[in-house]
Order: structure tokens, then sequence, then C-alpha cells
């Protein structure tokens, strides 16, 4: 005979902490820290286990190759574009010609900001192993992964602060837990895969 579900001793489970690959400097400033860890946090509360290298994750193999091994055991990706480096002087496309043979080579003339480019290779592996991703990046950042639509996806901006994550915490909760609902049917569709007729 079955038990009743509503049965007052019946344990409490703790539900399935799913993989989610995280992509995000380890070298960071107490601001970007806290907004990192704030959303470390809400994957947290959200049942999501972060990887990374570096971080979960060790290696004795090369580093590119212990990221395809992460992400292939992951169910998701979440990068986080954090401003790494910054450039006020320059030229852009340095001695770069079009195929007229004209100089397409541009002074700098605002200041540029970069993240680690590891997020955008980091991107790349998940993507390409059609893992569902979440795209979050400070201000300034606008390249590469982080340019609008590159994947397909909404770019979400990071808040440049705790006080201002703050103030966005529910739009956040709400963006991670829509991606969250993506990772758990990617989660599913693996599983289904496995079972035997």
């Amino acid at each position: 005979m079955e038990e009743p579900l509503d049965k007052p001793n019946r344990r409490n489970y703790p539900g399935v902490r799913l993989p989610v690959f995280v992509s995000s400097p380890s070298s960071l400033s107490p601001e970007q820290d806290d907004v990192r860890n704030e959303i470390l946090d809400m994957l947290d509360r959200e049942k999501l286990a972060p990887r990374a290298l570096g971080q979960s994750d060790y290696t004795e193999t090369s580093p590119l190759e212990q990221v395809c091994m992460i992400a292939n055991n992951c169910f998701g990706g979440l990068i986080l574009g954090f401003e790494q480096m910054r450039v006020t002087a320059g030229t852009r496309k340095h001695r770069a010609r079009d195929n007229d043979y004209r100089d397409v080579s541009k002074p700098i003339d605002s200041m540029l900001r970069f993240p680690t480019p590891w997020n955008h290779m980091e991107a790349g592996v998940l993507f390409a192993l059609g893992k569902p991703l979440l795209i979050m990046c400070e201000t300034g950042i606008e390249d590469g992964i982080f340019a609008m639509g590159t994947a397909g996806l909404y770019t979400q901006q990071l808040p440049g602060s705790l006080p201002a994550l703050n103030t966005r915490r529910d739009q956040l909760e709400e963006v991670i837990r829509t991606w969250r609902g993506r990772v758990s049917t990617a989660y599913m569709n693996a599983w289904a895969h496995t079972r035997r007729p």
C-alpha cells in the first residue's frame, strides 16, 4: 500500500542540485565580488550548483580541455562579464585595410572596457554543446559574446555594486528562475535519452 503524500513524518528530501558552468574572472574588485557572490547565492536558492575551473574544479590537463569536460557535465552556463581591462588610448583595427585597400583603423576616442577572454571561450564551448546560456555583463562591455543578439539572447546588465543589485533583485531573481527552467529542461532531456525501452 502506498503512503499518502501528506503523511506528517514523510521525509522532505532536498531537490536535485543541477550543475551549471559559471564563467567569471577569479580576481575581482570588492564591489564586483559582492555582486558575483550574491548572484551565486541566487543560484544556490534555485538549487543550481556552480562549477568553474579553478573555483570548484581543478585540473592536471590543459585548462581549455578541462573547461570542455566541466561544461559537458553541466546543464547550463552563466557568463558573468565583469570588467577586467580598460583601454583609454590606442588604435582599433591597427593597420587594417578593407577590400579596396583603404585604411580602416580608428583611434580610440573613449574608454573601452573588456572582460576576461575566457568568457568568450567558455561561452563558445557551452553554446557548441547546446547548453542554455544566461549572459550578464557590466555596463560598457559590448563585444564578442556580450554583443546584443550574438547568441540569440538578451544580454542582462550586471549591477555595479550590491546596493545597485538590491534595487533590481526581483528582476534578476526572475531572470535566473526563468533560465533555471531551461536548465531543468536540459536535465530532463538528457535523462530521457538515457532511458532504455
